[in-house]
Order: C-alpha cells, then structure tokens, then sequence
C-alpha cells in the first residue's frame, strides 16, 4: 500500500483513526474524514507526529454536497484515489416499538446513504486505478441486534450494495472487501442514540476484553492488501453468524439474552 491515496471516513477517532495509522505507517498517503473540525485537527496533528503524510477534511458523509467535495479535494491534493474505506457510522440502541423514526433514518442516511455517496463519487479514480472499495459493516449486518433496529437494519444494506458492487466490477479488477467487525472496544456506543435522538453517553458493555480498534485495523489492512472479499472478525463474531444460518431460532433466544444483560437494558 505505500505510496496509495487511502480516503477515510470517519477517521478521525475510534477504527477510522486505527486504520489511518496502519495504512499510514505502510506509506499510505491519507485522506482522512470528520464532522467535528476540532477531533479531527487532533486526529491529523497525531498522524502528522508519527511521520504519516495526511490530510484532513470536514465533511458530514449523510451530504450529498460535502461527500462529493471530499472526493473533488482529495484528487486535487494528491491526484488520484486508489483506496476508499467507507467507515463512518453511528449506532443506536432503543427498542424499536419506543424509537423515533427519525432516529432510523439518521443511522441509515449515515451508515447506508454515505457509503452509497462516497463510492458513487469516488469510484471513477478507483476504476482508473483497479483500487479498493471496503465497507466496515457489523455482525450485525448477518444477525439483527435487538434494540439496534436501524443499526442492524443499515449494515444489512451495507453487505447486500457490497456485494452487488463486487459483482458488478469483477471485469473492471476492482477489489471490493466487506469488512465485519464483531464487538470492538471504540467509541461508538458512547455516541449512540437512544429512542429520541440524544447520545446514550456511555458504553452498556464492558470493552476490556474486546478487540481492540488497531487490532481490528490490523485484520482489514491485511485484508485490503490480499484483495479479500470478506472478513468477519473475532471468534464470538464468527461463531455467531455460523450458527444464525444453522439455528435461527435458537440464535433469536441466545442474541436476546446476552444482549438483556447489558446495564440498563431496554429488556429489564
């Protein structure tokens, strides 16, 4: 990958900045995406300190406009794009008999419509350059999560555009990986909404003994080097979307009472 134009959504924080650090120090040139200028400033003073040549872009990747600028900016600052991971998302976790619809929509507008806008717009380079299109899907995009509703509803679309998109490409050698990340210890569920749209604020689970973000960068970045289809990563991760095609209904029971434990389940 050294030498490659990376474009990063989401990389200012959590996987996203994981990954801009793997790539980066492989000699990856990085463009690097986020809504909070003051995050991202961080996120781009960092990389820069460990010698990884970057550049940073405000962008929300639910806009139309702002994606379509991401791409314009980042051919203009370094010429082409040869890889895009689409990694930007939020989360949510309501039941969905409680849950604003709104809040569904905004999940799908950022973690569906986002992708669909950057690959749209970034996809002319990376044909040119028989680059990578990656899309940091969930297990939750094989098994819905009870109470992520739009979550799980938004990485199902994901798997199902990934995969027409690789179909599509295969004579134009565009590589297009999915990549399935099981629990990863982020920043994610600090930031997910709840049934009216603010921020949950804290994580329901405990995070110490999940995979970390840059071991989740590590896998992907592996994976985008030997052109992969798709991965699903940890072995809870695995096991689980193994066994939902096996026995869905004895995984319904299972997936409801692990996630019902969780502090301040919507279950109890």
């Amino acid at each position: 990958m050294k030498d490659k134009v990376v474009i990063i959504t989401g990389g200012s924080s959590g996987i996203g900045k994981a990954m801009a650090k793997e790539f980066g120090k492989n000699g990856s040139k990085l463009f690097i995406t986020g809504q909070n200028k003051a995050n991202l400033d961080i996120a781009v003073d960092d990389l820069r300190k460990n010698g990884i040549e970057v550049t940073g872009f405000q962008s929300d990747v639910s806009n139309e406009d702002d994606t379509k600028a991401m791409a314009t900016e980042a051919i203009r600052t370094y010429g082409k794009i040869d890889v895009l991971i689409n990694n930007a998302g939020i989360t949510m976790r309501a039941l969905f008999e409680d849950v604003d619809v709104a809040v569904i929509k905004k999940v799908m507008d950022i973690n569906f419509f986002g992708v669909i806008y950057a690959t749209k717009y970034c996809l002319p380079e990376i044909i040119k350059n028989k680059g990578s299109v990656i899309g940091i899907s969930s297990i939750a995009g094989y098994r819905g999560l009870p109470a992520r509703s739009g979550y799980s509803a938004s990485k199902f679309a994901l798997i199902g555009f990934l995969e027409v998109l690789r179909t599509e490409l295969i004579k134009k050698e565009v590589h297009v990986l999915t990549a399935c990340p099981g629990f990863t210890a982020s920043n994610t569920r600090i930031r997910a909404l709840t049934k009216d749209g603010s921020a949950q604020g804290g994580s329901p689970r405990d995070e110490k003994n999940m995979m970390t973000a840059e071991e989740c960068a590590s896998h992907i970045y592996r994976a985008t080097v030997k052109r992969k289809k798709i991965i699903v990563l940890t072995n809870q991760g695995k096991l689980t979307v193994f066994l939902n095609k096996l026995f869905p209904t004895f995984m319904d029971r299972v997936v409801y009472n692990v996630l019902a434990k969780e502090s301040d389940s919507p279950f109890k």
